[in-house]
């Protein structure tokens, strides 16, 4: 599921995406008729998953995966997505990173208003964190 239309910039500490997808009927967010504002988490960790794509290197077989891990500090300023008329703009900044976590401000906005924001933590490589099957911790 892709939510993202496009990416308009980034850069190694920053993305910015836009989104039409919150209007669509057949959203597969979507529950009970309507798109509620959590579900701009969503699509501001996609913003992360691509940013993390693009800072991979070039020489790498494949990007590393993570794993949202936890959301701290958002506030919901709008109750719903879908009935927003212009398109979302979701912009990810990374604060801080190491070898195995990255810690992202986010937020969503149109047409200039900030419909959400928070931070988001994520795990690179979780798989790596714990001991294979048959392996002492």
């Amino acid at each position: 599921m892709c939510l993202l239309d496009c990416v308009e910039a980034w850069d190694r500490e920053r993305i910015r995406c836009r989104a039409s997808s919150h209007r669509a009927a057949d959203n597969p967010l979507r529950a009970y008729g309507r798109l509620g504002a959590a579900c701009g988490i969503e699509y501001a960790a996609q913003a992360m998953a691509v940013h993390g794509a693009l800072l991979a290197p070039p020489d790498s077989s494949s990007a590393r995966v993570g794993y949202l891990v936890s959301v701290r500090g958002a506030q919901l300023r709008v109750p719903r997505l879908d009935d927003i008329a212009a398109d979302l703009l979701v912009e990810a900044t990374c604060i801080t990173r190491s070898e195995g976590n990255i810690l992202y401000q986010f937020s969503v906005s149109a047409a200039g208003r900030l419909l959400l924001d928070g931070r988001a933590a994520v795990v690179l490589n979780a798989d790596a964190l714990t001991p294979a099957a048959g392996e002492a911790p």
